[in-house]
């Protein structure tokens, strides 16, 4: 089971990392994980509401179409971001899986493809990431969607980080899959985006080879600046990160309000209000943030989601159910999911044999059913 699996390599984690080594304390954490009623809780499953659909369908931008209608965030996002719009910076402080690479992403790309089509080049928006995985992982989805996209056909994306550049040959072009990665093409001919880290974006305002990447910048042409996950830059490094984008503001000549600057991050914020968030990117990113420059998610409310949707099932827990939802009475998961079909659906026939329980025909009437459901 996924869960068991996720605990034992929880507990594994501890002892490996914090058993003591000393012969008087040895076992110690061995002792406390082997107590899991005292530490291990759940798992549980949380359900969220979805999010609410903005006005504008698929058409917000002028240079293109988004495959899906933005979130109601991502459209409040898009309208602050946009350099047709209100070209202002903004946080974007939303959950997990709520599309806040969209909400930067899309303005930044329809900003880059008008700029190409006036004839404009050099580097137009920098993307810094607190880690080179991230870095890589939203390179190949970027490179993804200019490959899908019509209107972004012959856009450059550029992927900066540590470690090795690739083998020699690659990375030279952008493909429906990759970025451009190779150090000498970059140089040559600096791509219209560049992601990057903090700690590259020092040295590539530090090395001589590396100062061709901005050869063909002016004073105006860099005009989005977003960080990543902007929670993880605290102290020296959110001082070091600060300290970079005036050197680079300085080293470009840029304009007093000419960037557009944006952080992402699904832990900033809170009840108390914005103002700390806002002060906090004031100081990394040198610009003020107005009082609206945080967006935040919007939810359907229950009665929005549910609208006239009849509900045909009600199940009430007891705890009674706890045994007999037990996962280690189940040989395998299919076993475990048909057992407790009859549990969550009693009187409700189902198709006979373990086997059934990945075939799509089975999922798909489980889903059927689900939807009927309201729990209590």
């Amino acid at each position: 089971m996924l869960a068991r699996d996720i605990q034992t390599g929880l507990k594994q984690f501890l002892v490996s990392s914090y058993e003591p080594a000393d012969s008087f304390m040895h076992g110690l954490m061995r002792r406390f994980t082997d107590e899991e009623a005292a530490w291990l809780k759940g798992p549980y499953v949380q359900m969220g509401l979805p999010f609410a659909v903005g006005n504008a369908g698929r058409s917000f931008f002028s240079s293109f179409e988004t495959e899906f209608p933005g979130y109601l965030h991502q459209e409040m996002a898009w309208q602050r971001l946009s350099s047709q719009h209100l070209a202002a910076s903004t946080l974007v402080a939303t959950g997990t899986g709520s599309g806040k690479t969209e909400c930067f992403l899309f303005p930044v790309l329809d900003h880059c493809v008008r700029s190409k089509k006036a004839g404009e080049a050099g580097i137009k928006a920098l993307v810094i990431y607190p880690m080179n995985a991230l870095a890589t992982d939203q390179a190949r989805r970027i490179a993804e969607l200019v490959a899908k996209v019509p209107a972004f056909a012959g856009l450059r994306v550029g992927l900066y980080v540590g470690g090795a550049a690739g083998a020699p040959g690659t990375g030279m072009v952008m493909t429906p899959t990759s970025v451009i990665t190779d150090r000498d093409t970059l140089r040559k001919n600096p791509p219209d985006i560049l992601l990057t880290n903090y700690k590259m974006l020092d040295y590539l305002m530090l090395r001589p080879k590396d100062r061709k990447l901005w050869a063909n910048n002016g004073p105006t042409t860099l005009r989005y600046v977003v960080v990543d996950e902007l929670h993880t830059f605290d102290g020296a490094q959110g001082t070091d990160l600060a300290l970079l984008l005036r050197r680079l503001r300085a080293r470009l000549k840029t304009p007093e309000g000419h960037l557009i600057c944006a952080g992402t991050s699904a832990t900033l914020g809170g009840s108390s209000g914005t103002e700390p968030l806002r002060d906090y990117a004031r100081q990394v990113f040198g610009v003020p943030f107005a009082e609206d420059a945080v967006v935040t998610e919007n939810r359907l409310s229950v009665d929005d989601f549910l609208g006239d949707a009849m509900v045909s099932y009600m199940f009430m827990w007891t705890p009674a159910l706890d045994a007999a939802l037990d996962p280690e009475l189940s040989a395998s998961p299919e076993h475990a999911v048909q057992a407790w079909f009859e549990v969550f659906f009693p009187g409700v026939q189902q198709p006979a044999g373990v086997e059934v329980v990945n075939s799509t025909q089975w999922r798909h009437a489980l889903g059927g059913t689900l939807n009927n459901i309201s729990c209590l």
